[in-house]
């Protein structure tokens, strides 16, 4: 299972999604294109724990990270 981890003001939310179901995953691809298209950021995990920001869906990440844009002044 793979999951979609979105980070807000009232903590996170997480979306638990099997990457080999087309529905799940149509499901998963469209809240990224969605969440990256309101300004998150998505990053991923890479084999040594690093943070890799992405620009495009990935469906064989197991976890996905979204962190809303900051803003500040």
């Amino acid at each position: 299972m793979a999951v979609q981890i979105v980070m807000d003001h009232n903590g996170d939310t997480r979306h638990v999604f099997d990457a080999n179901n087309a529905k799940e995953l149509a499901r998963a691809e469209k809240r990224f294109r969605e969440l990256t298209g309101a300004g998150f950021t998505a990053a991923t995990r890479t084999g040594s724990g690093d943070a890799k920001v992405i620009r495009k869906f990935d469906p064989t990440a197991e976890e996905t990270l979204f962190v809303p844009r900051l803003v500040g002044g």
